[in-house]
């Protein structure tokens, strides 16, 4: 299954931290409306992807991140933080990755509007 980024015009933008809270190279773990996400500052790009290996269901938050990979810290499945897109067994099926913009100095995550 591939899984495309949402539609930013489909989404509500929700302000997660103001850029200087999450420094190149750092993740932050939030939850909005029910759902767990990560958002990744890589070079000073800004991507979100829900926290959930499609393969077991547990947590990414602790994997280590190889590139725009983020890697399950229990099976070493691959997970492309830019499109949500499996890249390695045991992992064979996407994860949600949402858009990320940044607005007046404050990073902000898109989800999908009710």
């Amino acid at each position: 299954m591939t899984y495309n980024q949402l539609d930013p015009e489909k989404c509500e933008f929700f302000a997660v931290a103001a850029v200087d809270e999450l420094p190149n190279g750092q993740r932050l773990y939030l939850e909005i409306d029910d759902l767990y996400l990560i958002v990744f500052n890589i070079a000073d790009n800004y991507f979100a992807i829900a926290d959930l290996c499609s393969h077991d269901e547990e947590p990414l938050d602790d994997g280590e991140l190889d590139g725009h990979a983020v890697i399950c810290p229990r099976h070493g499945a691959r997970f492309d933080v830019r499109t949500g897109q499996a890249l390695t067994p045991p992992a064979v099926e996407a994860i949600p990755a949402y858009p990320v913009r940044v607005h007046k100095g404050n990073i902000e995550v898109g989800l999908p509007k009710e």
